[in-house]
């Protein structure tokens, strides 16, 4: 199945310059299984999205489908067919 990824302008550098990056993954996926297949094409960017750990980073916000994916089940929010994944790095300064 087909989820899309939207990233950024920090983002972009680590994923060829691409705004968008169609994913595909097993039905029943996870957003976790996304970020898998992200970074077998992208490893640069899942160093900047996921921790040693591959843990997700504390400062950076994952949306699946216009929720926030610590308010639902985190990295194992499930996803479907057509899902809509917004990644938002926050920025702190003064």
């Amino acid at each position: 199945m087909l989820v899309t990824v939207l990233l950024p302008g920090v983002l972009r550098a680590e994923a060829d310059g691409c705004s968008r990056l169609d994913v595909n993954v097993d039905e029943g996926a996870t957003l976790t299984a996304v970020l898998d297949a992200l970074a077998a094409r992208h490893p640069l960017l899942d160093r900047r999205l996921r921790d040693e750990r591959r843990q997700l980073r504390r400062y950076v916000n994952f949306y699946v489908s216009g929720e926030e994916c610590r308010r639902l089940s985190g990295p194992a929010t499930p996803v479907a067919p057509g899902t809509e994944i917004h990644i938002i790095p926050s920025v702190a300064g003064g």
